[in-house]
């Protein structure tokens, strides 16, 4: 297979990291810490991506796209999730919740819902997992039953990024009460203004709006914001859940993570007054790491390669996910090894190596569960791959 990008791509990933060289402030680090000033940054750089028609450029251009090709939508992931992903969480409307909109959505949800998505004007959370029901799904309770020309909701999701600032929440509930499993869920879109919705955040090591439990008690939903068929809603989230793996570069961010570690071994000494590069430890690391970001680079293009010649398969962004979410871990692993116990100190410690960088070992944790967790992904490729039993 021949993964080369053409000189239109390269020089579009020129512009783009040229754009964010003269975009991104001197205090931006990443997406995922605790920083009053990210989102509304996030918000002002979408903006200007959408002015240039790059937020959305992958998208077909009734729908506010540039009609790119796939590759061309891959320089756009590479660079955000290797600069810390300054789109924000309008990373999700982009990758699967717009995509979603297309295909199940009416024509009059595609011009209310795509649009502001296109403009960078608005942020959506997503509403699939609950207290009693995170890697089975399809084992969920929240209900939607029918009230007054509306749905009436009631439930708890559970882990939900962003609800503290989002707009709409993409829901995944139970429309009809004797169903069970994957029958009788329907998916709505859901307006975070509505009354009856409450938001709690959790603390956690990886920032406040990471993680958060949504309350929804009496809520009305108009019938118009049904996602595709009612009662058929699984098949949907599916598609959703497909293309939010396609979406992430995870390989990108390992990528950042050696280069970022292969300088600082090599300009930083030991008690002896020798470079770290020249212990066997940190070398064998640092080539076993390389050979990881080599593989999942090669296994995330096999998938956009497969998608755009129509012959993905359902496995193959589950493979992806599952290689390049634990060479992500074993890269903060092998940061931490090369680096040492300072490598634990925040940015704002003032001895903490590369200011901090080396945190990255927080956010790659959780990886191994967005986005689906790699035991599910693991099922995925077993039974629907392979043919095996479950």
């Amino acid at each position: 297979m021949n993964f080369e990008y053409p000189p239109a791509a390269e020089q579009f990933r020129s512009e783009l990291r040229q754009f964010l060289a003269e975009e991104l402030p001197e205090w931006w680090n990443r997406l995922f810490v605790d920083d009053e000033r990210i989102i509304p940054f996030t918000r002002q750089l979408c903006r200007k991506m959408a002015e240039r028609g790059w937020l959305t450029a992958a998208w077909p251009s009734e729908h506010g796209g540039a009609d790119a090709d796939e590759w061309m939508q891959m320089v756009v992931r590479e660079e955000m999730w290797a600069a810390g992903e300054p789109r924000g969480p309008q990373y999700m409307n982009l990758n699967y919740i717009g995509p979603m909109v297309m295909k199940f959505g009416t024509p009059e949800q595609q011009e209310r819902f795509l649009k502001p998505m296109a403009a960078g004007d608005v942020i959506w959370c997503q509403g699939f997992s609950e207290p009693g029901s995170g890697s089975d799904l399809a084992s969920l309770s929240t209900s939607a039953t029918d009230g007054d020309s509306c749905f009436v909701v009631n439930g708890r999701k559970i882990w939900i990024s962003y609800a503290t600032i989002a707009e709409w929440c993409l829901l995944l509930a139970r429309t009809d009460p004797d169903s069970s499993r994957y029958n009788g869920l329907s998916m709505l879109l859901v307006d975070m203004n509505s009354p009856g919705i409450d938001v709690r955040p959790i603390p956690s090591m990886v920032g406040p709006i990471e993680y958060n439990e949504i309350t929804f008690s009496d809520v009305e939903v108009p019938y118009d914001c049904l996602l595709g068929p009612r009662d058929a809603g699984w098949s949907v989230a599916m598609y959703g859940l497909t293309r939010e793996r396609i979406g992430i570069a995870f390989h990108a961010s390992l990528k950042t993570v050696f280069d970022s570690l292969l300088d600082y071994v090599r300009n930083t000494e030991d008690s002896t007054g020798r470079p770290l590069a020249e212990r066997p430890s940190v070398r064998a690391g640092l080539a076993r790491l390389h050979a990881h970001y080599r593989a999942a680079k090669l296994l995330g293009y096999r998938v956009i390669a497969a998608e755009e010649a129509g012959v993905m398969r359902e496995m193959d962004p589950a493979i992806y996910k599952v290689f390049a979410t634990e060479a992500y871990v074993f890269a903060s692993e092998v940061a931490l090894e090369s680096v040492g116990t300072k490598g634990q100190l925040t940015e704002e410690d003032p001895l903490a190596p590369a200011a901090g960088f080396f945190q990255h070992w927080l956010h790659s944790i959780p990886g191994l569960i967005g986005a689906g967790t790699n035991e599910i992904q693991r099922n995925i490729i077993s039974q629907r791959g392979m043919g095996l039993p479950r």
